[in-house]
């Protein structure tokens, strides 16, 4: 069933597993040390592709090439938009909005300020802007050019669903060979990395809501058994296929989402919330172009918090984009290009700035009474802001069950991606290799949690953005030349195709659309004619009446 990428894969993620478990130690320290030498030399060039991408899905939104559907001519999309988006967004970004969604503003905020002073004005302001920003148009972008170019290629082009294939405009059949292996293969780790890590913390994330609320002890033990539990949903929703697993669970964690952000909404500061959320939209819209390109140069405390904060998320989304990507791609056939990024940018985007608005300031009002909020682990970050307000102990609740809800669908795409680049990107991967990869992913996130290798991971992942930043260029410009050569072909331009008679405007309330003329000469021309005509039929007219008399 599976090819030699499988293999590759393999060796190669259990080589870092080996390492790590080994010197455990030595490799943090080593994975560490390599992550800040990225983030402070290659951190301009984050900046500037992530950016370019951004840039890239406004040209394809706006030009003519949008028209281009992902498919045959009239194929129609095989899901509703609204599971569509549900499957996405808790593949792409679902448990990190949970994670971190109090946290994050209550760390530029109350911690580690970008610009501002703690705890000031313009520190809450900084603090809801950059989470917007961290979580917004930037991230979804890297998301919908490697998601478009896959469904692209797969739909329209008939080729597999394999980031190799997205390169063919640029380097040909080279692609079917052993560079396009490393590519592939180079996929499949980032996945695994990034899935176990994933499981790692949200098994924290969920000990950690049992321990604030229950008094349930954090240990390792427990977060394995979570581990286990979620293990064998996911296994068990991953063989029922997209359409009953996949679709099912991602719509009920969207349906949990809502209640759990229209609760918060009327039980904290409404009307604040409410001010917040148009205040921040303006200022992120407002500095869009000068936080997209910020880099701090000459103020090293600000340099620093970028690395931090914006370089780390820009490398995450990077490393994450392979997986996510590749699911997206594979539930979006029948779109037009210009409605699936239309839709992949705006939707979850406002949907992400309406949720940080929520809990950042939920979670910032209440450490301005209770300093010790800011104290806590990320992981209880969110239950302590909701024990502040009444309703605190149901919202609590709500959100452990859409961790576990969010934390079983992301492993079950990246089990079904998983199979699918390990079987030559087919989309009906078998239900055996799927086991086999949830099986391994899993063990690998137990293994670490318990050797405490987890950072170490994290850092591998961060790493190996660097050299998938250069092969999302590549497959950015593949997708753009490829794009406009079939706009070429099918005539695919932005000029007029029909001009208004002289001295005959257009007018909708007056005029048949029907009797609009290809050429400004060729309706000036048909204009003459039509008077011609006119004046023929009144001369024929005036024959008749007068031959009426003589009669």
């Amino acid at each position: 069933m599976v090819t030699p990428v499988f293999w590759i894969a393999l060796a190669t993620t259990l080589v870092l597993i080996g390492v790590a478990l080994a010197f455990p130690r030595s490799f943090e320290k080593a994975s560490t040390a390599t992550r800040e030498f990225i983030a402070i030399n290659f951190g301009w060039l984050y900046l500037v592709i992530i950016t370019a991408m951004v840039f890239v899905c406004l040209y394809l939104i706006l030009t003519p090439l949008g028209k281009i559907r992902l498919g045959d001519p009239g194929t129609k999309p095989e899901h509703s938009t609204f599971s569509w988006l549900a499957m996405l967004f808790a593949a792409g970004m679902g448990i990190g909005l949970v994670f971190y969604g109090a946290a994050e503003p209550l760390s530029h905020f109350a911690v580690s300020a970008p610009e501002a002073k703690l705890y000031s004005r313009q520190a809450l302001r900084d603090a809801l802007r950059y989470s917007f920003f961290h979580y917004g148009i930037h991230a979804w972008a890297v998301y919908a050019i490697v998601a478009l170019a896959l469904a692209y290629f797969q739909f329209r082009k008939k080729e597999r669903t394999l980031l190799s294939a997205t390169l063919k405009p640029l380097f040909g059949e080279k692609m079917e060979g052993i560079s396009g292996k490393i590519v592939d293969a180079l996929t499949i780790v980032a996945t695994v990395i990034g899935v176990a890590t994933t499981l790692g913390f949200g098994a924290a994330q969920i000990n950690g809501g049992f321990h604030y609320l229950f008094g349930v002890p954090v240990t390792r033990f427990i977060q394995l058994g979570i581990i286990i539990v979620a293990t064998i949903i996911f296994l068990i929703d991953a063989a029922s296929g997209i359409d009953k697993g996949v679709k099912v669970l991602s719509n009920t964690a969207i349906v949990f989402s809502l209640v759990l952000l229209v609760l918060a909404l009327f039980l904290g500061p409404t009307v604040r919330i409410f001010n917040m959320f148009i205040s921040t939209t303006g200022d992120y819209l407002n500095n869009f172009i000068s936080m997209s390109f910020q880099s701090a140069p000459y103020a090293p405390s600000e340099q620093a918090w970028i690395r931090k904060w914006t370089i780390l998320y820009w490398a995450w989304w990077i490393s994450w984009s392979p997986f996510v990507g590749v699911f997206i791609a594979r539930i979006s056939k029948g779109r037009t290009v210009r409605e699936f990024l239309t839709y992949v940018l705006v939707i979850p985007t406002v949907f992400s700035c309406i949720w940080f608005t929520i809990f950042g300031v939920m979670s910032t009002d209440s450490v301005a009474a209770d300093h010790s909020l800011a104290r806590m682990p990320i992981e209880t970050a969110l239950f302590g802001t909701f024990s502040h307000y009444k309703g605190g102990m149901l919202l609590s609740i709500i959100a452990i069950a859409l961790v576990l809800l969010f934390f079983v669908t992301s492993a079950d795409s990246a089990t079904y991606v998983l199979a699918m680049e390990s079987e030559n990107g087919t989309l009906q991967p078998h239900t055996r290799v799927m086991m086999v990869w949830g099986v391994i992913v899993a063990s690998i996130a137990a293994v670490l949690l318990f050797a405490g290798g987890l950072n170490a991971l994290q850092n591998a992942l961060i790493i190996v953005a660097l050299p998938f930043a250069v092969i999302l260029s590549l497959v950015t410009f593949s997708l753009v030349k490829e794009l406009r050569y079939e706009g070429a072909q099918m005539g695919l331009e932005i000029k007029p195709e029909t001009y208004p008679a002289k001295g005959e405007p257009f007018r909708s309330y007056e005029d048949d659309p029907a009797q609009v003329q290809d050429d400004p000469a060729q309706g000036e021309g048909d204009a003459q004619q039509a008077q011609g005509n006119s004046s023929r039929v009144q001369g024929d007219a005036q024959q008749a009446q007068s031959n009426s008399m003589q009669a």
